[in-house]
């Protein structure tokens, strides 16, 4: 598993599944022959995208970033249709660690669409229970309000399975919350109402997270915006905003979704000068 240190905080990339979704779709308006280059793109036309929460552990406390895909809760067909060829395993990448999931102290979801929310709960025959029973989720207050209440168009993605189990841990905020000193999120709206991003600091370092208004490496231009983004002129302005801030600070951008990066740090020509990258099995 692959490990970055932010100052003195510890993040480790987990095992959350894979999912395999169109590129056209992933890249919106820009031409297949510009994106094409920055991203692998297979015969069906879709891009591998990893679904793996990030661990992060600061003073004894254990978070993650977004929970997975999960295991057991889609049927062939969605499985078929999202193109998962993995399903996760966080158990075993947790105890791999010595941890397992009851000592996870904070689930900080940026949304909850059901390749970020799936990992939440899980089957115990036919009940679905919380996989992270000790923890607290949180979410922005407009996001958990449309998972509650989804419209024509996003119910396709929130999912009563992945919210009705765990409706007593969730804890929302409106702007911004203060997770642990260091480690904050900040709703930005763009891919979805309630989307946010998630800064962590420590000893003059800084990471940036920008889920999914910059899923992968290869979304760094602000135009390059996703079909699936409810309001992609606010993502355009949210990634402009705090791309300008991580520049300040040489911040190293870190990843849910893309299949080559972990996470790096980007020169002022826009080319990559570290990196972490992801150890493929």
């Amino acid at each position: 598993m692959e490990t970055l240190h932010i100052g003195g905080i510890k993040l480790t990339w987990l095992n959350g599944g894979v999912t395999h979704m169109d590129g056209g779709a992933m890249f919106g308006v820009v031409p297949k022959p510009l994106w094409s280059k920055k991203y692998h793109v297979n015969e069906k036309n879709q891009i591998e995208l990893r679904t793996d929460p990030i661990l992060v552990q600061k003073d004894g406390t254990n978070l993650l970033i977004d929970s997975g895909i999960g295991c057991g809760k889609l049927s062939d067909k969605q499985k078929r249709n999202f193109g998962v060829t993995e399903e996760s395993s966080l158990d075993e990448s947790l105890q791999a660690l010595g941890l397992s999931a009851e000592d996870i102290d904070g689930v900080l979801m940026t949304h909850l669409h059901f390749d970020h929310a799936c990992g939440l709960t899980r089957y115990e025959g036919d009940k679905l229970v919380s996989v992270f029973p000790n923890a607290a989720i949180y979410t922005s207050l407009i996001e958990w309000e449309e998972m509650k209440n989804p419209n024509i168009r996003s119910r396709n993605t929130y999912w009563k399975e992945n919210w009705e189990p765990v409706q007593q841990q969730v804890t929302t905020f409106e702007q911004k919350l203060d997770v642990l000193p260091g480690i904050t999120m900040h709703h930005t709206g763009g891919h979805s109402d309630g989307h946010s991003v998630i800064v962590l600091e420590d000893s003059g370092e800084t990471a940036l997270h920008m889920a999914d208004i910059m899923p992968t490496q290869a979304h760094r231009n602000p135009l390059w915006v996703l079909a699936y983004d409810d309001y992609p002129m606010t993502s355009i302005a949210a990634k402009q905003k705090w791309q300008a801030a991580a520049a300040e600070k040489d911040a190293w951008y870190i990843f849910y979704h893309d299949a080559s990066y972990r996470a790096l740090k980007w020169d002022e020509n826009g080319d990559i000068k570290v990196s972490v990258k992801r150890q493929k099995q």
